[in-house]
């Protein structure tokens, strides 16, 4: 105990003391915490190793704003593939948004796409077409203009058109199509944050909702597929093509092109695509990647895409000859800066820091 009647010298001296050893203390606990615990009894490290590997395979953060946790790679459902991550699209505050991963899902041999988003650094924004979900006159519409250009990062598919995808559509304050209780939902926010859920349960109107797309019903619910995704009843998926061509009669097959979205645990944002897939691969691959939420977009070989943009200069505009593909669909870069494009789809851009500006 320091006396209240020792001399003053003696006094600061004593406190500079035990500061200094309550930082050290701290100091040692953090390390400590930060190194994790040793590997267990077998060798193997345990899953707060495994998790600090992940996070110590992206850049530090060299802006304002905290990224979620790098994806940790997919573990391949078979011997074929490596599941592991890179980098796509522009960097948001000096680091990746965007990670994309090729993965065969179980008893297939073709490799699907996934792409994984980061919801912190990124905002999401609905586009509109006259096809889907009909009519005119949105202020988001084909093409992206350069000003959106300035800050986009990736964009994607969105779902099937209205008649068929027994749910409802709501942008820009209009109402265009009824919201159907129980239908998956991709839920944006005025924030820019965006999320994927069943609505009325997960998701619902409230006042900062500026966006809803609904497709069908919950392909995932609560980290598994659901029951309807597991059934044999593929045809509750919406029709698809036959094998050569959408020429041919529908329905077609079972395992057709498919997209599908899901949001992780931590509110990350997953796309996944591949080329013949049933509902339950699908949704196996949303699963694989963390998510605990998830639906179906659009399918067939005409209308899946997803595209990531990295102009040369961190400010430049995104453009065709700057995308990539996630995966070989039919369509791809330039879909979205096409005046003709007249489907729905949805854009994610870096999020502006404080004042408006972006990194």
């Amino acid at each position: 105990m320091i006396s209240l009647r020792a001399p003053r010298s003696t006094r600061r001296a004593a406190v500079a003391a035990l500061l200094t050893f309550l930082f050290s203390g701290l100091t040692a606990c953090t390390a400590a915490g930060l190194a994790g615990p040793a590997k267990n009894g077998a060798g193997s490290p345990s899953p707060s190793r495994s998790a600090a590997r992940a996070l110590a395979a992206r850049p530090r953060p060299t802006g304002p704003r905290p990224p979620l946790p790098a994806p940790a790679a997919l573990v391949p459902f078979t011997g074929a593939g490596s599941g592991g991550w890179h980098p796509a699209g522009r960097l948001v505050d000096g680091m990746p948004a965007v990670y994309e991963a090729t993965l065969v899902p179980p008893g297939a041999v073709l490799g699907a796409g996934i792409a994984w988003m980061d919801t912190k650094l990124l905002s999401a924004r609905l586009y509109s077409g006259s096809i889907s979900p009909g009519g005119l006159g949105y202020k988001f519409t084909a093409p992206v203009l350069p000003d959106a250009a300035a800050t986009l990062v990736a964009a994607f598919n969105g779902g099937f058109k209205m008649a068929d995808a027994h749910g409802g559509y709501y942008t820009e304050g209009r109402l265009i199509d009824p919201l159907v209780t129980g239908d998956a939902s991709v839920v944006i926010y005025a924030s820019g944050a965006v999320t994927v859920g069943a609505w009325g349960s997960d998701v619902g109107m409230t006042g900062n909702v500026v966006a809803v797309r609904q497709n069908l019903v919950p392909l995932v619910a609560g980290g598994r597929p659901t029951t309807l995704a597991a059934s044999t009843d593929w045809h509750a998926w919406g029709n698809t093509c036959g094998l050569k061509s959408c020429a041919a009669s529908v329905p077609g097959i079972d395992h057709q092109w498919r997209s599908g979205l899901g949001v992780t645990a931590d509110g990350a944002l997953v796309y996944a695509v591949g080329p013949a897939l049933d509902p339950l691969q699908l949704a196996q691959l949303l699963v694989r990647a963390g998510v605990v939420r998830g639906m179906e977009l659009d399918i067939n070989p005409g209308w899946p895409v997803f595209a990531a943009y990295r102009p040369a200069t961190p400010n430049g505009l995104a453009a065709p000859s700057n995308g990539t593909k996630l995966l070989a669909t039919h369509l791809g870069a330039a879909t979205f800066f096409q005046q003709s494009y007249a489907r729905d789809f949805i854009t994610m851009s870096a999020r502006p820091l404080p004042g408006g500006r972006t990194s």
